[in-house]
């Protein structure tokens, strides 16, 4: 029956990896795979167990165990619709517009630097994909050459990963480690910032001095509509609230998503009162009823979040934890850390091998992040914040960036731009792999000076 189970993942897997050649949306596969697993595993009255960190694998009731798992997640698919409708609410006031003004040069590589630097900060607060797209709009407003465009589109993508892989609000990954209590918010920026900085910077600066980024833009940068009324106070607002939540759980140790609904709250009374206030001034002045025409900010937020990644969060991350509950991922991890070589050094507290986390990162350009996220969390039996975790919050955040479809900045910007996966391959990979090996080996060195001194 093992078997069947495995087979069944990986044929999961293939075809969330291939989404792209089937022509069909991730989460089909996703949520197929979760019910047949868990369906194989009723059906067959399989003993499932609930791993127990420090003790191992204790048994359990089916129902309790699959609650439990639902639980886990449900706390992150909150988290994340509570996030992605702040994003909207920013964006129905177009408060993005906001980044224009911060456009101000027209040399091609101070620009390139300005661009990196935003999408790295940005994607620590709204998610790599949302700071993709938001930059990328920018950047067909203000660059009209489709060469150099791509150009900066593939150093952005760069940019956005590695900037979601410091932050725990910042990467879908990097979330689930900390609601998973795998990492705190303090440590993973102590340990993660500077690779990630390194991860960015490196590429940057090699791209900067190449010949496509000597020179000025054509366009006029200046050349912009002043952004509406409010765009900035919601922009601001919308950001901070988003920066509230760790604060929040760290407060008052409560699960993210209780801070994430609180922010949400605020900003969803701010946006509905502006908007309130907005065409009662209108219907005053034309004469007609306010109220037929009004939308709200809120419930139009919410119709254009992205259900098809909250479920497919759903399938794959309830996949994962079918074969974590027959503590199939808990054997495997003992054959990997007995099987793998540790690279790391004498006094490495985990049992990790570094080569074992770099594979994770690379694996991760080729099939989705998320799944081998779970799967980490699911297999490695470590206490908080042990390196390897922020290891794995810093590979696997950033080896997406060596292919175009490896992670959901990539696959957007692949569809904004229309980029080929082979000129991205042969111009921007090597870039990508690059800045991943030199955030690596700038973690094993910070890590190791931090064990030094400990």
């Amino acid at each position: 029956m093992e078997t069947i189970l495995i087979l069944v993942f990986v044929l999961g897997y293939l075809g969330i990896a291939l989404e792209h050649t089937f022509k069909i949306d991730k989460l089909i596969p996703a949520l197929g795979m979760m019910a047949i697993l868990w369906a194989l595993i009723a059906l067959n009255h399989l003993e499932v167990f609930e791993i127990i960190p420090g003790i191992g694998k204790e048994a359990h009731h089916l129902e309790g165990v699959l609650l439990h798992h639902l639980g886990k997640t449900a706390e992150i698919l909150v988290f994340l619709m509570g996030a992605m409708t702040i994003v909207e609410i920013i964006d129905y006031f177009d408060g993005f517009a906001t980044i224009k003004s911060f456009v101000k040069t027209k040399s091609k590589a101070r620009l390139l630097w300005l661009f990196t630097t935003l999408a790295f900060v940005l994607s620590a607060i709204i998610d790599n994909l949302t700071a993709t797209i938001v930059l990328i709009t920018i950047l067909q407003k203000i660059v009209k050459d489709k060469e150099v465009r791509l150009w900066y589109a593939g150093l952005i993508v760069i940019a956005a990963n590695a900037g979601g892989a410091w932050s725990p609000i910042g990467d879908v990954t990097t979330t689930m480690l900390w609601i998973a209590n795998k990492v705190s918010a303090a440590q993973l920026i102590e340990h993660v910032l500077v690779p990630s900085i390194l991860c960015y910077a490196v590429p940057t600066f090699i791209a900067s001095r190449m010949k496509v980024f000597k020179g000025n833009i054509e366009s006029d940068a200046s050349a912009e509509a002043t952004p509406p009324k409010y765009s900035s106070l919601m922009f601001y607002l919308g950001l901070g609230s988003i920066l509230f939540v760790p604060v929040f759980k760290t407060a008052t140790h409560l699960p993210p998503y209780m801070g994430m609904m609180l922010s949400l709250a605020v900003v969803a009374a701010v946006a509905e009162f502006l908007s309130n206030r907005k065409f009662s001034i209108g219907s005053a002045t034309s004469g007609t009823d306010g109220a037929a025409v009004h939308h709200s900010p809120v419930h139009k937020s919410l119709s254009k979040i992205e259900m098809p990644s909250i479920l497919f969060f759903l399938g794959i991350l309830m996949a994962v934890a079918a074969l974590e509950s027959l503590g199939m991922l808990f054997d495997f991890a003992g054959i990997l850390e007995s099987s793998v070589p540790n690279l790391g050094t004498e006094h490495h507290s985990t049992k990790i091998s570094d080569l074992v986390v770099l594979l994770l990162g690379a694996g991760s350009a080729v099939i989705d992040n998320v799944p081998l996220v779970a799967a980490s969390i699911g297999m490695f039996q470590i206490g908080m914040d042990e390196p390897a975790w922020h290891f794995i919050a810093y590979a696997a955040g950033t080896g997406g960036s060596m292919l175009i479809i490896g992670s959901a900045a990539g696959v957007v910007a692949m569809g904004m731009e229309k980029i080929d996966f082979f000129w991205y391959l042969k111009k921007i990979g090597w870039l990508a792999l690059v800045g991943f090996l030199a955030g690596g080996v700038g973690f094993v060195i910070i890590r190791d000076l931090l064990l030094n001194a400990a």
